[in-house]
């Protein structure tokens, strides 16, 4: 039986109760695993550390966008379990996730594609979408990693300037969206700028554009936005309109390591992007996942702590009289007023590690919200980084 089908086929109702039954899973529940003490500052199982995972001890990693509260106690308990089951391989454990997912979202389960994090499912829609010749259309700033992956394949990318507050320009980006364009990608929350789209005009851009090409919204960040729900496209994807709305676990979740997101859309959309991914997500992700998906007291408190951190450095920012974006995303972009990537270089010399500068905006700088000691630490060293 083909992944595809295999994902289609079974009844929810079923699945969504074992679901259940995975997340409650401990490290002690599965044969030959011993319980596990996980450290405070790496998550990773105390004794048992490989080197190259997280921050070294000291530094502060801030050029990311990871979320650093993540993964929850829950997921963590799930994976160490299923890595004790890693000899087989994970087939329910996927149906499990798809229909945790359709019930939360009130979407069939035809309508996912489960990927390892958003970026693979984003690369096969960029691939599929372009591979007859189709151009992909998109702001000229968003997070194009995986449109690079497509250009790299022969897909050429068309873009709209950016607006001069540099939020996105959706009448600029309607002009250039013509019979050539199999595609239009949008981030919202955009990445880098950490700006969200009115949700009422990117609704009214999708319906004017979805008859000439598929429009794919990345909302990586959606659930650290004001409404979650309100600024979300997923109820065009409901309507069932020509519209790709992606997600992940790397952000919120705090699970960017772990390697899993999905895609939402009607099923002629989801069958095109799974015939374009080609990876299986890993047991430990996948338990991981279901652990922590409808964990509201983790989202709750991460949530927290990150907004908690962005309001630091925006005050922190601002009484340096520095501009900053409204950001509704786990990191803040700002006008230095000098040579970003300068700027980048002194706090390096910190062990603080923050973006560079991005093309086109030689001034504009990008921190991640990591824990808040670290945070501290990069308002603590503005000043003098700024002087340089």
């Amino acid at each position: 039986m083909k992944r595809a089908d295999i994902i289609a086929s079974g009844p929810t109702r079923r699945r969504f109760v074992g679901a259940a039954a995975l997340a409650a899973l401990t490290p002690a529940m599965a044969r030959g695993a011993q319980p596990v003490t996980v450290t405070q500052q790496t998550g990773q199982p105390a004794g048992h550390a490989v080197p190259g995972f997280g921050p070294p001890p000291g530094t502060a990693l801030l050029s990311r966008n990871e979320n650093p509260y993540g993964p929850s106690e829950k997921a963590v308990a799930a994976g160490c379990s299923a890595t004790a089951q890693g000899a087989f391989y994970a087939d329910r454990s996927l149906l499990y996730l798809v229909d945790m997912i359709a019930e939360k979202n009130n979407i069939p389960r035809d309508f996912i594609s489960v990927s390892a994090g958003s970026g693979e499912g984003l690369c096969a829609a960029a691939q599929s979408w372009t591979r007859d010749g189709g151009a992909i259309a998109a702001p000229a700033l968003f997070w194009d990693t995986t449109v690079r992956y497509a250009e790299r394949q022969g897909a050429k990318l068309v873009t709209a300037p950016m607006k001069s507050d540099l939020n996105v320009d959706l009448d600029a980006l309607e002009k250039i969206v013509d019979d050539s364009v199999s595609l239009v990608h949008i981030t919202n929350p955009n990445n880098p700028t950490g700006r969200l789209l009115d949700p009422d005009e990117l609704r009214a851009f999708i319906l004017k554009v979805e008859g000439r090409a598929t429009v794919l919204v990345d909302e990586a960040y959606n659930e650290l936005t004001d409404d979650p729900e309100g600024s979300s496209m997923l109820d065009i994807v409901r309507d069932g309109k020509n519209v790709i709305v992606s997600r992940t676990f790397s952000k919120i979740y705090g699970m960017a390591g772990l390697r899993v997101g999905y895609l939402m859309a009607r099923t002629d959309l989801t069958a095109r992007i799974r015939s374009n991914i080609m990876s299986w997500i890993s047991g430990p992700g996948l338990a991981a996942a279901i652990a922590s998906y409808n964990d509201e007291a983790f989202l709750s408190e991460s949530r927290a702590k990150i907004l908690e951190g962005r309001e630091m450095v925006v005050e922190a920012a601002q009484s340096l009289g520095l501009t900053t974006l409204p950001s509704q995303t786990n990191f803040v972009f700002m006008d230095v007023k000098g040579d970003a990537d300068a700027f980048r270089d002194e706090m390096k010399r910190r062990r603080i590690f923050i973006r560079g500068a991005y093309q086109g905006l030689p001034t504009w700088s990008r921190v991640s919200m990591g824990r808040l000691e670290d945070l501290k630490r990069y308002v603590a060293a503005l000043p003098a980084a700024l002087e340089g």
